[in-house]
């Protein structure tokens, strides 16, 4: 180039204002992602799968004392698990490869405890093998989940375990191709068989396993696999505090790398945080997340798992699904026509985006420059996006359709490369030549998708109202989605009344007694409906302008407890344990913190099989019982224990514990609790319940 060429180009700039230094891309703004994080926030949704002994005896957790012999499944099929997470949309699967009662689901060398002791293919089987082949038939990430807790190993607690614990890590990392994810649970120390030492151990989790040698081991074998960890170190995710299957509306990805971590931290990030630390929400397809028959009627439906999507990924996280593993090793068709369904449903909501047929102009554009311009935002690619000048921290982008357009779904991306900025922002909508706001949201970071009633406009303004930095939008999306119903929720009374109800606005309701399936002919719900005994209820959610229908909603009653009486407490609120309102709390306090007994008079002798307990629904309450008794009388002087053990994952997950033992005669029952989550003498209720043969 001569210089009378350079000079014109100079010439050309400075005429316009712009200077060749202020069409620069902007400078990364705080922490960034590593390729590996980036990789997997890009995955957006994969699978847990959870298998292991206590699927043959129907617990949450295995005491590390089941028999190896009971792992059989004559039918399992990794292919047919990967086969319907890749048609849920999941792009990969984290196997439990071994959970806390230490059984691992390939033959390690290293325990007796194992599928090569079991009768499974003669202990030829290898779990993790048959896992990792399909999920490379079905073009699918692999991820090993490895619990740190050993109920099973003679050595948990000791130094001696942490080479255990690694050689078993390295067997995983090695042998199976590449790991997209390691997943530690938090779940660290308590009660175990231990070998046959059947006691408690407490260990450290801050430093019992040496985290940070851990991890040199996992970057030295899988050096492009992420870590999640919640039992002591950073790793390269974060857990969101719930395992409901949602994270704060503002979440940042960052947190401090050292230091505590409380609960407010963990659902929404750390605004100044200095280390990228993305949030990945985790949940089950069922309420627990092995496999219990009494939750075939509870698998999630369609609108639930829609939100599930909305609150995960629609706001900066990664959504992790698990699907628990039927004793024959398939997945329930329940569970598997339900992530069909979920996956259909999100390619329908976000098939079309309307936003690609407008015509993009932004308030300010980083020196005028079209590399930086409005349209990049719109044009569908990962490696562009708009932005503005540096100084310019709030600012606006208008879609103009030329005509009106139909829509109740925002989508907004941020280019995180270069780091998350944006505060906080709207969408107006310009109606009969008037702005008008349909929608606020705060944080933005890899993706934000916000809902809203449908639309009907010509242009729509996104509006940055706060950002910490210049913004870079790398996306904008604009959808309507289809609208689902969501599916009623079903409750009874202590004097028997059924209430059926939904969040959903203006929707009516029909419902059945006689477990046929309910339809538009179906009796009508109008008023409460009176029941005694055992009763089984199916309802669904009905919209007469659209002629849709909810999935059906099934809830089984016992026998009612319209007679039941509280025994020697004279507190009137501790009925608030039968009031069959799970939003009613009772809490039961003993100074002398000995063992709290709730007694009931159930008015009638009952052949008795079982009971349940449903905790305090806000799991940071004190109160959230643990460990406990469960006895039963005829005449309130003689009882016989019946249950005893621990309700397990109770805190991070407080649903319904139900507990069945051999039948007794009996007409009272005595709960006493003996741990809580708190470590205090306060026992706390929503509700208990019998089960009757």
């Amino acid at each position: 180039m001569n210089r009378f060429s350079l000079y014109a180009i100079i010439f050309a700039f400075s005429s316009t204002g712009i200077s060749i230094a202020q069409v620069k891309a902007p400078a990364a703004f705080g922490p960034t992602p590593s390729e590996n994080q980036m990789r997997l926030q890009e995955m957006e949704s994969y699978a847990f799968v959870h298998f292991s002994l206590n699927t043959y005896t129907d617990q949450s957790w295995g005491f590390g004392n089941e028999d190896v012999k009971l792992f059989n499944p004559e039918k399992a099929d990794c292919r047919q698990w990967a086969r319907i997470c890749k048609e849920a949309g999941m792009r990969g699967i984290i196997i439990t490869a071994k959970h806390h009662c230490g059984f691992c689901l390939w033959p390690s060398k290293y325990t007796e405890y194992s599928v090569k002791n079991a009768p499974w293919k003669n202990g030829k089987g290898d779990m993790v093998r048959e896992m990792a082949d399909a999920c490379k038939e079905y073009g699918l990430k692999l991820g090993i989940y490895l619990s740190p807790w050993d109920r099973n190993s003679a050595d948990y607690g000791k130094p001696k375990y942490i080479t255990y614990f690694r050689n078993q890590l390295t067997e995983l990392l090695t042998n199976y191709g590449p790991i997209f994810e390691v997943w530690f649970d938090g779940a660290n120390g308590g009660d175990g068989y231990y070998g046959g030492a059947n006691e408690t151990r407490t260990i450290d989790r801050t430093t019992y396993y040496d985290w940070k040698n851990t991890y040199d081991l996992i970057h030295k074998l899988q050096p492009n696999c992420v870590i999640w960890n919640d039992g002591g170190d950073r790793g390269d995710l974060r857990w969101v505090g719930t395992e409901e299957g949602f994270v704060g509306e503002t979440n940042w990805s960052l947190l401090n790398a050292t230091g505590e971590v409380p609960w407010n931290m963990l659902h929404y990030g750390l605004e100044n945080g200095n280390a990228w630390v993305p949030a990945e929400v985790n949940t089950s397809i069922r309420p627990e997340w092995f496999y219990h028959p009494n939750e075939d009627s509870k698998v999630k439906t369609v609108p639930q798992l829609m939100d599930l999507y909305y609150n995960s990924i629609g706001r900066n996280g990664t959504m992790l699904l698990n699907f628990p593993i039927m004793p024959n090793g398939l997945i329930h068709p329940n569970d598997e026509k339900a992530a069909y369904e979920f996956g259909q449903a999100v390619k329908e909501s976000f098939s079309d985006n309307l936003a690609e047929k407008a015509k993009a102009k932004a308030s300010n554009v980083r020196g005028n420059s079209k590399k930086f311009g409005a349209d990049k935002a719109i044009d569908g690619r990962k490696d562009s996006y708009w932005t503005t000048n540096d100084t310019i921290t709030k600012a606006s982008l208008t879609l103009d359709f030329r005509k009106p357009i139909i829509f109740n779904r925002f989508l907004v991306q941020e280019y995180i490369r270069l780091g998350q900025r944006v505060k906080g922002f709207t969408v107006e909508v310009l109606v009969d030549g008037i702005w008008e706001e349909v929608a606020k949201a705060t944080t933005i970071g890899y993706k934000r998708i916000l809902r809203f009633p449908s639309v009907k406009a010509t242009k729509v303004r996104f509006n940055i109202t706060d950002s910490k930095s210049c913004p870079v939008i790398s996306n904008i999306g604009i959808y309507n989605a289809p609208v689902f119903l969501h599916a009623p929720s079903i409750a009874r009374n202590q004097s028997g009344e059924i209430s059926i109800s939904t969040d959903d606005i203006g929707p009516i309701f029909y419902y059945t007694l006689d477990s046929s399936e309910p339809t538009s002919n179906s009796k009508k719900y109008t008023i409460p409906i009176q029941t005694q005994g055992k009763i089984e209820v199916k309802a669904i959610t009905y919209d007469p302008a659209s002629g849709k229908s909810s999935p059906v909603s099934l809830e089984k009653f016992d026998i009612s407890r319209k007679d039941w009486k509280i025994v020697g407490i004279s507190d009137e609120k501790a009925y608030s344990v039968l009031d069959g309102n799970t939003s009613t709390i009772w809490h039961q306090r003993d100074g002398e913190k000995k063992p709290i007994d709730l007694v009931i008079d159930l008015g009638t002798e009952y052949n008795l099989c079982g009971f349940k307990y449903l905790p305090d629904q806000n799991k940071w309450s004190s109160g959230i019982i643990t460990n406990y008794q469960f006895y039963v009388s005829a005449d309130n002087k003689e009882w016989k224990l019946v249950s005893e053990g621990e309700f397990s994952n109770i805190k991070n997950n407080p649903l319904w514990q139900i507990k069945q033992f051999a039948s007794e005669k009996a007409r009272f029952i005595k709960f006493t609790a003996l741990k809580n989550t708190s470590g205090d003498d306060v026992a706390g209720y929503a509700e208990v319940d019998v089960i009757t043969r």
